[in-house]
């Protein structure tokens, strides 16, 4: 099997009759479009507070959900919270997930967020060992990453790039956190979120940004001198500091 295993995943399988409606009241996205590949979501909370995201692709009569293995606990225990009578059941599937660039294996499905992760494969088997720097992608597509920049609890998948990665549908219909995800869309204008920074030196994923000592961010993952930082725009003009580092937003002069 080509492509090497895509670690710290869980493949989880919604099963029964009822399971794409159940989903589809629930996620950010078209769940109907899971069957021809693979769908980018989310489950927010009523509030419109992002709580995990996931992949989700239907084969054999189960939806896969393709979670982190750190948010998996807590998004069954939110499903199975918001299942009440509908006839869905949840198991950990025996697949494994691999990921790769370049020639993609039979069956494997282009990875709906950005052409640079290339694609994903749910197979019986593992694949090698990890051996692609995952980071440096998502830096340079400016793809956040559960448990990092996505926070959940506290972000808000539009100033996360949702929309941008593919991750969120406006036309699909009511889901949880769907009021204030709209709201947000159509009648504020974004004053931050997720960009693409250059980093001169490094520091820890999570430290502050100030821009002349005033708050106006946090940095997290960095590869090859650059970084991704949420920002807040107003106040992102110049060199700022993220403490012994040094951040622009890439390409300012």
């Amino acid at each position: 099997m080509a492509g090497e295993r895509a670690e710290g995943r869980r493949l989880i399988a919604v099963t029964g009759e009822d399971r794409a409606g159940f989903l589809q009241g629930l996620v950010t996205n078209d769940v109907r479009r899971a069957g021809a590949g693979l769908v980018y979501a989310a489950l927010l909370s009523p509030q419109g507070k992002y709580l995990a995201d996931f992949l989700l692709h239907e084969r054999e009569g189960a939806i896969l959900i393709d979670v982190a293995e750190g948010l998996a606990e807590g998004l069954l225990r939110r499903l199975q919270l918001y299942r009440l009578r509908a006839r869905v059941a949840f198991a950990d599937s025996p697949l494994h997930v691999a990921r790769g660039l370049g020639p993609a294996p039979a069956g494997a499905l282009a990875d709906p967020r950005h052409p640079a992760l290339g694609w994903r494969l749910y197979a019986d088997v593992p694949g090698g060992a990890p051996a692609i720097d995952w980071d440096a992608i998502r830096v340079a597509a400016c793809v956040p990453e559960s448990g990092i920049e996505l926070v959940p609890e506290e972000s808000y998948i539009l100033e996360c790039g949702f929309e941008r990665l593919n991750g969120v549908d406006f036309r699909k219909g009511c889901y949880v956190g769907q009021e204030v995800t709209a709201r947000m869309k159509h009648k504020t204008e974004l004053r931050k979120g997720l960009v693409t920074v250059e980093v001169e030196g490094a520091a820890p994923v999570g430290t502050p940004i100030l821009a002349g000592g005033r708050p106006a961010g946090t940095l997290y993952t960095q590869s090859g001198g650059r970084g991704i930082a949420h920002l807040r725009f107003d106040r992102a003009e110049g060199w700022m500091e993220a403490g012994p580092a040094r951040v622009r937003l890439a390409g300012q002069t």
